[in-house]
C-alpha cells in the first residue's frame, strides 16, 4: 500500500493499464492513507468517496472490454477547492458558498476527468485563494506534513501537503502570487505554474459565482504531483484553448529538442536585490550552483540587469487589485478582517522593508469597496498599469533571451509556524513584513507571465524542505519541462515526509 500511495500518477496509469493493479486497488490504497493521515493535516476538505469507488469500478470494468478512457485511466486526482466540480460540493473556503455545489467542471477538471482521472476529493485552500498559509472559516488549517506546526503554504495549502503525504499522486491547484510555487517550495514537492493564459481559468473561484470575470491577467492554473513526469503529463491534459474563455490563445505546445545540460546556459541567483532570503536558502541555492559547475554546466550568478523587483511588486499589487476589484461581494466580516491584515502587514516587521513591503492584494481590493478613494481605480489608472506590465514583460522576456533557464530562490523563507495572516516572520532574527516573506520572489513572475516548475533541492537543519523555481521563456513549458528533467536528476528529487 505504502509503495502505491507513493507511486507517480503516469506510471499508476501504467501499472492499471497493464492491469498488474487495478483501479479499485490504488483509489483504496489512497483512502487508506487518508483515513490514516487526513485528520492531523487536514489537506482533503471533502471527501468524494462513493462516487470515486464507482468511477473506479467501471473503469476496471472498461478495460475488462478493451477501452481505455486516456493517460489517467483508473487514476485519483484531488482538485484545490477553489475549482467548481460537478455535484461536488465547490466552497473556496468562503462561508457564503458552504453549501455551494455546481452543475458543470471548470474546464481544468473536465480535461482531467475526461483523460480518465477519478476524482478523489477536494483539497483545502486559504479562503478565497488569498494568503500564503491555508486557514479560512469552514476547515481546520491546514497542517505541513514534515511538521505539523508549520504551515503548508497557501494558497494551494492542502494541494502540496496531500501530495507529500500520498493521499494523492496529483492535484490541480492554482497560482496568481505564489499559490502553487510556494506550498510546493514547503512541502517539499513538484509545482507547475505555466505562462499567463496557457491553461482555461474558466470554473475557478474567486471569481465568486455571480461576479463578473475580472481577472484576466496572472491567474493560472497548474499541477503539484511528486515527479516532473507528471507535471508534464497534466499540462499536456490541460492547456489549451477554451470558448469558456475566448481569450485563451490556440497556441500549441512547443517541442523542445534533446536536452543536454552541458550544452545550455544557466542563470542562477541566490537572492533579488533588496529582499535578502534565509542563510539555509542561499546555502542551497550555492550547493545547487556548485554542483551543476562541477558537472561541466554553464552556470552564471546573474540578475536581470535594471531591473527593478521593488518596482514590479509595487506593480503587482496595482495591477491584481484592479483585476480583483469586483470578484466579489463586499461585506462586514471580510472588511474586518482586511483591516486587521493591513494593520499587521504595515506595522509589523523591519522598517526599512516595509517600506518597500508585498502588501496584500486582497487587503487592497477589499477595502476599495468600502473606500473608493483608497485606491481611486480609474479605467485610466488600470490601462496604464497594463501599459507598464507590458514593459516590464518586455523586459524582462529580454534579458533571459541569453538564457536557457534561472534558477532562483521560491521564498524568503521556508515553512513557518502557523500565525495570524499579515503577522511578520522572523527570518535569520530579522522580523520580514508576511507578504514579503513568501511573495518577494513569486509575484514577479506572476507579473511578468513566465512559466515556472519549483524542484525540491534540499532540506534546513530542522528537516524542512527548500525548494528552488527554475524560470523560463514565455510559452516554452515543454522545453522549460525537459531541462527541469535533467536538473532534477542532479541536484533534485522527491522525499517522503517521515511517518508517511
Amino acid at each position: 500500500m505504502t509503495d502505491l500511495v507513493f507511486t507517480p500518477a503516469h506510471k499508476l496509469a501504467r501499472m492499471i493499464c497493464d492491469r498488474t493493479v487495478s483501479a479499485v486497488e490504488v483509489l483504496d490504497a489512497h483512502l487508506t492513507q487518508i483515513v490514516k493521515h487526513n485528520t492531523k493535516l487536514n489537506a482533503i476538505c471533502t471527501l468524494d468517496e462513493e462516487r470515486a469507488r464507482q468511477r473506479a469500478k467501471q473503469a476496471d470494468e472498461a478495460l475488462a472490454r478493451g477501452e481505455n478512457w486516456g493517460v489517467l485511466h483508473g487514476v485519483p486526482i484531488t482538485i484545490k477547492d477553489i475549482f467548481e466540480t460537478a455535484g461536488l460540493l465547490t466552497t473556496a473556503g468562503y462561508k457564503p458558498l458552504k453549501n455551494y455545489i455546481p452543475k458543470q467542471d471548470a474546464t481544468a477538471v473536465a480535461r482531467l476527468r475526461a483523460a480518465g482521472a477519478v476524482i478523489l476529493g477536494k483539497t483545502n485552500p486559504a479562503e478565497l485563494a488569498s494568503d500564503y498559509q491555508s486557514t479560512n472559516d469552514l476547515f481546520p488549517r491546514v497542517n505541513n506534513p514534515w511538521n505539523l506546526d508549520y504551515t503548508s503554504g497557501g494558497s494551494s495549502g492542502g494541494s502540496a501537503a496531500a501530495v507529500a503525504a500520498g493521499l494523492s499522486p496529483l492535484d490541480l491547484g492554482s497560482d496568481i502570487a505564489g499559490s502553487i510555487r510556494q506550498p510546493a517550495h514547503l512541502c517539499g514537492v513538484f509545482g507547475l505554474k505555466p505562462t499567463d493564459r496557457r491553461v482555461s481559468t474558466a470554473g475557478h473561484i474567486p471569481e465568486v459565482p455571480g461576479m463578473p470575470r475580472c481577472i484576466r491577467q496572472m491567474l493560472t492554473a497548474g499541477p503539484f504531483a511528486r515527479s516532473i513526469e507528471d507535471l508534464t503529463l497534466c499540462l499536456q491534459l490541460i492547456a489549451g484553448a477554451d470558448l469558456r474563455q475566448p481569450d485563451i490563445p490556440p497556441v500549441g505546445l512547443d517541442t523542445p529538442g534533446p536536452q543536454s545540460l552541458q550544452a545550455l546556459r544557466i542563470a542562477w541567483t541566490d537572492e533579488f536585490p533588496g529582499f535578502g532570503v534565509s542563510s539555509e536558502i542561499r546555502l542551497a541555492m550555492q550547493a545547487v550552483a556548485n554542483t551543476l559547475g562541477q558537472t561541466g554546466v554553464h552556470i552564471e550568478q546573474w540578475v536581470p540587469p535594471g531591473f527593478d523587483f521593488a518596482a514590479a511588486l509595487q506593480l503587482y499589487n496595482v495591477v491584481v487589485a484592479y483585476t480583483m476589484l469586483y470578484s466579489q461581494p463586499v461585506n462586514l466580516d471580510a472588511v474586518g478582517k482586511t483591516i486587521s491584515v493591513m494593520f499587521r502587514e504595515w506595522t509589523q516587521g523591519d522598517k526599512e522593508l516595509r517600506s518597500r513591503s508585498v502588501r496584500s492584494a486582497q487587503s487592497l481590493y477589499s477595502i476599495t469597496g468600502v473606500l473608493p478613494t483608497f485606491l481611486n481605480p480609474t479605467m485610466k489608472g488600470y490601462f496604464q498599469a497594463l501599459e507598464e506590465r507590458d514593459r516590464l514583460i518586455a523586459q524582462m522576456e529580454q534579458a533571459l533571451l541569453q538564457w536557457d533557464v534561472w534558477l532562483c530562490p521560491v521564498a524568503m523563507t521556508t515553512a513557518f509556524t502557523h500565525r495570524p495572516k499579515g503577522e511578520a516572520v522572523e527570518i535569520d532574527g530579522k522580523k520580514v513584513p508576511y507578504f514579503m516573506a513568501s511573495g518577494a520572489y513569486t509575484m514577479p513572475f506572476s507579473l511578468t507571465g513566465h512559466p515556472v516548475v519549483v524542484i525540491p533541492i534540499g532540506q534546513t537543519k530542522d528537516g524542512l524542505p527548500i525548494g528552488m523555481q527554475i524560470v523560463g521563456q514565455r510559452w516554452r513549458e515543454m522545453e522549460l519541462l525537459a531541462i527541469a528533467t535533467e536538473l532534477n536528476k542532479v541536484i533534485g528529487n522527491f522525499q517522503r515526509p517521515s511517518g508517511y
